[in-house]
């Protein structure tokens, strides 16, 4: 009877731990991000469709009052009626890579991926996770063990005309 009770004890264990497929990633920027978008605006054009993205910048945050934040800016991707917002901090390696002007790189939309071309790092855009598909060509060029964070996943609510995109802050 112990060891029946200890492999039940054993299993809820193991159970709940393998719910949180990644680590926390300690790249989570600093920012607090809550943001109404009204669709019917028409600088929001893109996001009335199936597949539609676009790119917000950290200048639009409220709050811009606040300390120095990390953060690259939002995609916004669209599918069906929901959406997802990702930070476009690259969540492994963020500070690797600048460009010719000394920007730090951000994360771009190549549908259906994000890509992170400094790390040659790819996500799916539907759910942030990581893609590695070696026939294909998509390799971190960091080794597959260090690259282990997803996409930094913002919540969205949308009532059929007014989409919120926040963080937990």
């Amino acid at each position: 009877m112990k060891k029946l009770i200890a492999i039940v004890i054993l299993l809820i264990v193991v159970a709940s731990n393998g719910c949180n497929k990644y680590p926390i990633n300690p790249n989570y920027p600093n920012a607090y991000v809550d943001i109404t978008i009204n669709l019917n605006d028409y600088q929001y054009y893109d996001l009335r469709f199936d597949g539609g993205y676009m790119y917000l910048t950290p200048e639009i945050y409220p709050n811009s009052s606040q300390p120095e934040t990390n953060s690259r800016g939002i995609i916004v991707y669209r599918v069906i009626d929901e959406f997802r917002a990702y930070d476009r901090l690259p969540p492994n390696y963020p500070n690797a890579c600048t460009d010719s002007e000394g920007n730090t790189i951000r994360l771009v939309v190549e549908s259906p991926y994000v890509v992170d071309h400094c790390n040659n790092a790819y996500y799916n855009i539907l759910n942030g996770n990581i893609i590695v598909d070696e026939l294909h060509g998509m390799v971190p060029t960091f080794s597959t063990d260090t690259i282990v964070y997803p996409l930094i996943q913002y919540e969205t609510t949308f009532d059929g005309v007014t989409l919120r995109i926040r963080n937990s802050f």
